[in-house]
């Protein structure tokens, strides 16, 4: 082999190495990103039906319900407009209360409810996920952006 083609072959490697590199982060960038809808977007059919996504709002007064197997809860999220009931699983966060901002990420079941595989709480009286408080201010205008939120 020439040096010449020896030189071409090292390139052509090198740009197929730098290819499938940038191709394995990006697979990766897109796999670890998670979606945020609110309930109004949850109810017009925005939310994907097999996807992980976050949902966002405030606990409703009143809805928090808990079976009694101790681990099961069932609430509903609001963002004011519309309402979204929630399953989880497993123990709730200390801060986790009704009438305060929460983020559930999961999928929807079958029945249209949210099944949540994640529950985050605020982590002080002041505090509500920015997401979460741009989504709500959204949804009393009316508008209905999708933010997207990295894990």
């Amino acid at each position: 082999m020439k040096p010449r083609h020896k030189r071409l072959a090292l390139i052509v490697a090198g740009v197929a190495a730098v290819a499938l590199a940038a191709t394995l982060i990006l697979n990766a960038f897109r796999s670890n990103m998670v979606f945020f809808y609110t309930p109004t977007q949850v109810a017009q059919g925005e939310a994907p039906k097999a996807a992980s996504f976050r949902i966002g709002g405030l606990v409703e007064q009143g809805s928090l319900k808990r079976e009694g197997d101790g681990l099961t809860v069932h609430f509903v999220v609001t963002d004011t407009v519309q309402r979204t009931r929630v399953t989880y699983q497993g123990i709730l966060p200390d801060l986790f209360k009704e009438g305060k901002g929460v983020v559930a990420q999961g999928k929807l079941g079958p029945d249209g409810s949210f099944v949540a595989s994640d529950v985050l709480a605020k982590h002080d009286e002041n505090y509500m996920p920015p997401e979460a408080a741009d989504a709500l201010k959204k949804a009393k205008a009316g508008s209905t952006t999708t933010l997207v939120v990295p894990k």
